[in-house]
């Protein structure tokens, strides 16, 4: 799945110097935005998802999940993206274990494909070792030394 993102140029290292949750989920969603997957209404809706339910989105220490549900208006198609910002981002204050610095943003068209994301990149994120190298990459030459060395 490492090389799913290298091979469909989703991959964003951040170099903006972001503390905000919500300036970070904006940020990352500009690839998916950028390739026209999802626009403004899925940024906004996944923003106020988390004000609404709190930071489900953080679904271990060091990672979110941007997303919403598969029905979201603003979905044209299906794909993830990552983005390694620059420093950790606070999701509620003093929580430690609220806090994410690698996103992968999903969008799916539909409940099927949501799942099927979902669950690929759970059994990614289980790699044993795989969420602490990618949080040590600085760059994307980083990013495909961690996508050799696990070869996935």
């Amino acid at each position: 799945m490492l090389k799913y993102f290298f091979d469909n140029d989703l991959i964003n290292y951040s170099d903006k110097e972001i503390t905000d949750w919500r300036e970070a989920i904006a940020e990352s969603c500009q690839l998916l935005m950028g390739k026209k997957i999802i626009d403004q209404n899925y940024v906004d809706e996944i923003i106020r998802c988390v004000e609404e339910h709190g930071p489900y989105i953080v679904i271990v220490p060091e990672v979110a999940m941007p997303h919403s549900s598969e029905d979201s208006e603003g979905v044209f198609g299906t794909a993830i993206s990552f983005t390694k910002m620059k420093q950790p981002i606070q999701f509620e204050s003093e929580d430690e274990e609220k806090s994410a610095v690698l996103f992968f943003t999903l969008a799916a068209k539909n409940a099927e494909e949501h799942m099927e994301n979902i669950q690929n990149l759970s059994e990614l994120l289980m790699t044993e070792g795989l969420i602490e190298r990618l949080v040590a990459t600085k760059s994307i030459e980083d990013y495909q030394t961690v996508m050799q060395e696990f070869n996935l």
